[in-house]
């Protein structure tokens, strides 16, 4: 499956929850239609990358001794492996790690499977490619405490490291802050998650999970709810949700500039959860089953909550103990190591076809169009018709923008005095993309 297809099944999947769960009561005891699910769970077959960082062999190798490497630290005693332990499925099986200082840092150390599938990294959402987040951790001085460019110097005084970066990058071979982080994330889009028995049921074989599992699965995709933020093969929708945690880290909202986002985080991957507990960006839930009742009766109220939050429902006991016994399935039984999959450079999106217009719906989480052409001197009306709030973000050379948070019903305008191309996102739900190309009366 194409990343076109899985980005088209995470913006269909809203709407075909609201229909598979139309019909009152009567959703309860229907069946899902499992032939759909497998298509809507099934695995990529290749990794993306972008085009200015190609993954290669050498450039992996690179990346993977470069993780190991405790000169990247201030101390020089800790490197990214120290938080991202491999048989802890990258992450270190704590609630939240130990900080240079001795206190505890404010976060879980999220794991690391599937990154290339991302739209933005960390908790909050503030690195917009694994590049940029690869120097988080190294210079935050609660963490690795580094210091890149005395770093730099001392791998390029290293004849290893100058053999090493010159065969990963020989159109440019010496040791640079750009070339490190490139390295770093190209092996970091190498950790892709295993298949599971789950993945062995969605390609056809039924006797892959058990009668339990299977239920587990229904609830997940009906009654419960948890398909409309857990979507796609990664079980995340890439997403920003307040989920009622009773925590004071605002999460989103500080970085987006928006109280709306206030208290919302990126909805984790289920992929290996097993191997990754505590869970929440606060580690607070102990295990899985924690998790489930959370959802069932733990929910802190607040304006801030996700519309796409499923409301409180009753789960029986067996019923939790199904969902769990789901949600296992999607962790490997042994401790995982990563997959390979052939990289494939694949742009963002499917090609849309622009057309004319100055008003755009954000209905069922989604820019329609997704593409549009307008004139110098036309403004654009960008409407929430949708029941989630949203936001509107343009940072662009001809324009920075950023609205607060946008209410069902709220509209924002945007006017153009300036020719050229714009990128819109939703900083909520950011696999929501808005193409704007903007012309002259000449160039129309």
């Amino acid at each position: 499956m194409t990343r076109e297809s899985l980005i088209h099944l995470r913006r269909v999947l809203p709407v075909l929850m609201i229909a598979m769960l139309a019909g009152g009561a009567a959703e309860k005891s229907s069946v899902p239609d499992f032939e759909h699910w497998r298509k809507a769970f099934a695995r990529p077959d290749h990794t993306p990358e972008p085009a200015d960082n190609p993954t290669t062999p050498e450039k992996v190798k690179l990346g993977a001794a470069l993780f190991e490497d405790t000169r990247l630290s201030g101390p020089g005693n800790v490197s990214c492996s120290s938080c991202h332990q491999a048989d802890l499925s990258f992450s270190d099986g704590v609630d939240r790690h130990t900080g240079l200082d001795g206190k505890p840092l404010d976060r879980r150390t999220p794991p690391l499977w599937n990154m290339a599938w991302g739209l933005s990294w960390f908790w909050d959402g503030r690195a917009g490619s694994i590049e940029a987040q690869a120097a988080g951790p190294i210079e935050n001085k609660r963490e690795m405490a580094g210091d890149l460019e005395s770093a730099i110097k001392t791998l390029a005084a290293d004849p290893l490291m100058q053999k090493s970066f010159a065969a990963a990058f020989p159109e440019d071979p010496s040791v640079t802050r750009v070339n490190l982080t490139k390295a770093l994330a190209a092996f970091e889009r190498t950790l892709v998650s295993p298949e599971t028995r789950f993945d062995q049921w969605v390609k056809g074989d039924d006797k892959a999970l058990d009668a339990d599992e299977v239920a587990g699965l229904s609830l997940f995709v009906g009654k419960a709810g948890c398909v409309g933020c857990h979507q796609g093969w990664r079980f995340t929708d890439e997403a920003f949700h307040d989920i009622g945690l009773t925590s004071d880290d605002k999460g989103r909202g500080p970085i987006l500039g928006v109280s709306a986002a206030d208290h919302a985080f990126k909805t984790p991957s289920l992929r290996e959860r097993v191997w990754t507990a505590p869970y929440m960006h606060d580690g607070s839930l102990a295990t899985l089953e924690d998790v489930v009742d959370h959802y069932a009766k733990g929910i802190a109220k607040r304006p801030t909550l996700s519309a796409d939050l499923p409301q409180p429902i009753e789960l029986s006991g067996k019923e939790r103990a199904q969902l769990v016994a789901f949600l296992n399935t999607l962790s490997s039984n042994d401790p995982p190591r990563p997959a390979s999959l052939p990289p494939k450079t694949i742009a963002w999106g499917a090609p849309v076809q622009a057309v004319s217009t100055t008003t755009v719906s954000q209905k069922d989480r989604r820019f329609s169009p997704g593409a549009i052409m307008l004139k110098v001197g036309e403004a654009l009306r960008i409407l929430n018709d949708d029941t989630r709030t949203h936001n509107v973000h343009v940072d662009s050379a001809n324009m920075s923008f950023n609205s607060d948070g946008q209410n069902p019903g709220d509209t924002v305008t945007l006017g153009f005095d300036q020719p050229g191309h714009y990128d819109i996102i939703c900083g909520i739900h950011p696999e929501m993309r808005l193409r704007v190309d903007v012309a002259t009366d000449t160039a129309r």
